[in-house]
């Protein structure tokens, strides 16, 4: 949208214009919503890396709760400067969390270990390159809604096998959190009007529901494989609102 104050950071190279106008509350964010929305993904984020370490979770969960944080703290720089450099620096990072939601869901019943990983990192390294080439518009949006589609099927599954109805109450927070996002996205990108009186901030409530769901998903997801593990999983609360998962490892003779 149209600039306000004057921008710190010098010309918007982004392609992509949100409905939030630029430089409105700060000459240093161009993005003031945008940004700061990021801030609870980050929180819940470090609270899961937390729990997955203090409990000994296996290491692919504590990459995935830093790789929330990481993609937070790039979308932070993205929305900050508006730089087209920064917009590449949080797209792809976008793809290879994905892929590593692919890896964490299909794995347990992939039968070639070292094939998957390999074959996804040489997938995300060649995005990368590609990406930074040809500048993916439409063409990275539907790269990446296709990798989710692969991984919603799964998660899907995983909520039919699952009896828990703590863990299920999980599940189903990720898929509201999905959906709201995705409208939120969908009406920032879509429906904005400049003659609006108030911007109702699409964007920003996408980040917000998207770490809500991050969380969500990680959660949902450290039950399942303490179960398949046989680590007798259960969904605790933090006082008594934020789920978390608590695991009771058997002793070894």
């Amino acid at each position: 949208m149209a600039d306000g104050l004057s921008s710190f950071w010098g010309p918007v190279t982004s392609t992509n214009e949100w409905c939030e106008k630029n430089y409105v509350y700060s000459s240093y964010i161009a993005e003031f919503f945008n940004t700061l929305s990021n801030i609870p993904c980050i929180l819940l984020a470090l609270i899961g890396l937390v729990n997955s370490s203090r409990q000994r979770f296996e290491k692919r969960f504590s990459v995935l709760h830093l790789s929330n944080m990481i993609l937070a703290i790039w979308n932070i720089l993205y929305h900050a400067t508006l730089y087209r450099v920064l917009q590449q620096s949080d797209e792809t990072p976008v793809i290879w969390e994905t892929l590593l939601y692919i890896y964490v869901l299909y794995s347990p019943d992939w039968h070639y270990r070292r094939t998957m990983p390999t074959f996804l990192v040489v997938y995300g390294a060649a995005f990368a390159i590609v990406h930074s080439h040809m500048q993916l518009g439409i063409g990275f949006k539907v790269h990446f809604l296709m990798l989710c589609l692969l991984c919603i099927p799964r998660m899907y599954k995983y909520y039919l096998y699952t009896d828990d109805l703590r863990a299920k109450r999980v599940a189903k927070v990720y898929a509201v959190t999905l959906v709201a996002g995705t409208l939120c996205w969908l009406f920032d990108r879509v429906l904005c009007r400049d003659s609006w009186p108030v911007n109702p901030q699409g964007h920003a409530m996408w980040h917000v529901f998207m770490g809500i769901n991050s969380y969500f998903a990680n959660t949902f997801l450290m039950f399942c494989r303490a179960q398949q593990r046989g680590w007798a999983p259960k969904v605790v609360h933090y006082m008594g609102i934020l789920p978390y998962v608590k695991i009771r490892k058997p002793k070894v003779r």
